[in-house]
């Protein structure tokens, strides 16, 4: 069975292996153009969540299943350094005004804080099991980490807990409304998208998902109102007003989504999914209509796209014909 699937997934990769080595990639409408693959050698394995450093032009990479993350120069496309020894790394940060990289270990359930500059350790705190996203309140410059306990709330300058957000399962994606001081977290085992108090700390809502379950990946539309969500059965990406906290639209989608983001400039938002593929999806005056679908390979379901930059970073395990470890540069088009 293991060799059939293999094989399948073999003969699904082909397309992407040859417009890798051509240097572009397959869209309906060509809206995103595969502008470069940075091979991340000698890495094995999955491959999770990714942080960017604006000014110094570095991509921070969790390479969950070797164990370690990867500094990425971006304008020249090497490698500057490795950091090894990890626990499965998941979630990645990275604190611009304290040049700080952190990383939340799925394996031991610690985050480990490294001098970003040369990547010396500078502590570690153990939260519990599967310690997993993370992100940054704007408002206080805490660290907000998901474990199996809820939201951990972290001092990143005095690398300690400060208090948690009890949920009621793990959660995976969440993101942060800095306009209205909540926190909006998918809880998939619960089936529930809860929602917060940042400064409570406490829950303040549940929104249910009938009909919907394995929600992942979730973005927040800062300038409209909107969360965008990604089930993953049935493959369903929709948006859910704030205010009210009801779905307003969905449309199908690529199959084990794990990343969702809005692209506030074209007014899109992209999918990347463990199907091996990429969706792009247009918003307008009629709703979600589907603008165009790239294929990526088998497992490359992490991504990150960074308006500053005008680039979606696609993550790829090492598959097939010799196809390492590589980081898949996008840039949207027009």
């Amino acid at each position: 069975m293991r060799a059939f699937k293999a094989a399948l997934w073999l003969v699904a990769s082909i397309p992407l292996i040859a417009s890798v080595i051509n240097g572009s990639a397959s869209a309906t409408d060509k809206s995103l153009i595969l502008e470069r693959t940075i091979p991340l050698e000698n890495v094995a394995g999955r491959i999770d969540h990714m942080a960017v450093d604006i000014v110094g032009k570095r991509l921070f990479v969790a390479e969950f299943g070797n164990d370690s993350v990867d500094v990425v120069d971006l304008q020249t496309g090497k490698i500057l350094h490795r950091i090894s020894g990890l626990k499965e790394p998941q979630g990645i940060a990275y604190l611009t005004d304290q040049d700080l990289l952190v990383v939340a270990n799925g394996g031991d359930g610690s985050v480990r804080f490294f001098r970003a500059v040369d990547l010396s350790p500078l502590g570690v705190i153990v939260l519990g099991d599967d310690a997993d996203n993370v992100r940054v309140d704007p408002h206080t410059g805490y660290l907000l980490v998901g474990y199996d306990g809820g939201l951990a709330i972290v001092d990143p300058l005095t690398r300690s807990k400060t208090g948690d957000i009890r949920l009621v399962g793990h959660p995976e994606s969440f993101q942060l409304d800095p306009n209205t001081d909540r926190v909006f977290a998918n809880v998939p085992d619960a089936r529930q998208i809860v929602v917060a108090g940042l400064k409570s700390r406490k829950q303040m809502a549940v929104w249910t998902t009938p009909g919907l379950s394995a929600n992942f990946p979730m973005a927040l539309d800062r300038t409209g109102g909107q969360l965008a969500i990604a089930f993953r059965s049935p493959a369903r990406l929709t948006l859910w007003d704030l205010a009210t906290g009801t779905m307003t639209q969905s449309l199908n989608t690529c199959g084990d989504a794990d990343d969702v983001f809005f692209d506030g400039k074209r007014d899109r938002i992209y999918v990347s999914c463990g199907d091996g593929a990429i969706d792009v999806v247009q918003r307008g005056r009629d709703g979600l209509r589907m603008a165009g679908r790239v294929t990526t390979f088998g497992g490359a379901r992490t991504s990150l796209f960074v308006p500053e930059l005008d680039r979606l970073f696609i993550a790829a395990r090492a598959g097939w014909l010799g196809s390492g470890a590589a980081i898949l540069v996008f840039r949207p088009e027009p």
